[in-house]
């Protein structure tokens, strides 16, 4: 290898709940580097999910982590090519790219939700991932269908 790795940048918690996580989230969530913007759209969302959530006895936080983790994807197809024929090979997800691939999923599926502002959008995505449906969960369960569906490949794996 010519080049070392690079070195893993220290991410801080969020003022608000102190977990690195939403740090992580809030920075994918960020548009032009505004991080206080971005801040302030998950913490009004977490407030509108605390809303729509009052009668479950589950925490904002705790119900996100729930919506992130229904969503993570465990395998992923990989174009692999083997004599003339491309193949799409199952292969099971490093933990770091399965989380930044939920986290992506569920900010593309929010922005994509009708609604008026992000916050709510966020919000609404969060509780429909929650409950196992929306278009983040969609997701998932068609990525987990294709490397089904190619199963059969499994042992072009590098």
């Amino acid at each position: 290898m010519r080049k070392s790795k690079p070195k893993k940048r220290v991410i801080l918690p969020d003022p608000k709940f102190n977990d690195v996580l939403v740090t992580r989230f809030v920075n994918d969530l960020m548009v032009d580097g505004k991080k206080t913007t971005a801040y302030a759209v998950f913490y009004d969302a977490m407030e509108m999910l605390g809303q729509k959530m009052k009668n479950d006895e589950v925490s904002p936080l705790e119900a996100w982590k729930k919506a992130l983790e229904n969503i993570t994807p465990q395998v992923e197809v990989k174009s692999r090519r083997v004599g003339g024929a491309t193949f799409q090979v199952p292969m099971e997800i490093r933990s770091d790219r399965k989380l930044s691939i939920s986290i992506k999923n569920m900010i593309l599926f929010s922005r994509k939700r009708a609604g008026r502002s992000m916050s709510e959008k966020l919000a609404a995505e969060i509780h429909a991932a929650y409950n196992n449906e929306g278009g983040s969960y969609k997701k998932k369960e068609e990525i987990h269908r294709m490397a089904e569906a190619n199963r059969a490949f499994a042992h072009f794996r590098f």
